[in-house]
């Protein structure tokens, strides 16, 4: 996925975190990513299917969630358009949200033995 791999140093700060966290927060909606143009990179969540859109949404990467509980879950890469992204259908994230504070959410994510963090931002409908 995309997002997992260009992550960059993100300096979204969570001042007074939700607790608990609001995992939920990331069952549904449309996401961007701090310091991020929308051209660049957004992700949608409905019906359990994250889709990653790249490349001014010429680009996209679909994944299926599945939930292990509220705050942990795994994303599973179904399709993708774009044939140089490392990421190969079939590729298994395991993702935990570690923190939410208003439409901000830090989720920790694991391929194999890779491991990094990534904040979300919550577009508000």
């Amino acid at each position: 996925m995309l997002v997992f791999s260009q992550v960059k140093s993100q300096k979204t700060s969570f001042d007074k975190p939700d607790q608990p966290a609001k995992c939920k927060n990331i069952r549904d909606g449309k996401f961007l990513r701090a310091n991020y143009p929308e051209g660049i990179w957004h992700m949608t969540i409905k019906d359990n299917v994250q889709t990653e859109y790249f490349n001014n949404g010429k680009d996209y990467i679909k994944s299926t969630l599945v939930f292990v509980d509220d705050c942990n879950y795994k994303a599973i890469v179904l399709e993708k358009t774009e044939k140089d992204d490392p990421v190969q259908i079939g590729d298994v994230f395991s993702n935990k949200i570690v923190e939410t504070q208003d439409n901000l959410v830090k989720v920790q994510s694991r391929i194999e033995k890779s491991q990094f963090e990534i904040i979300y931002v919550k577009v508000k409908k």
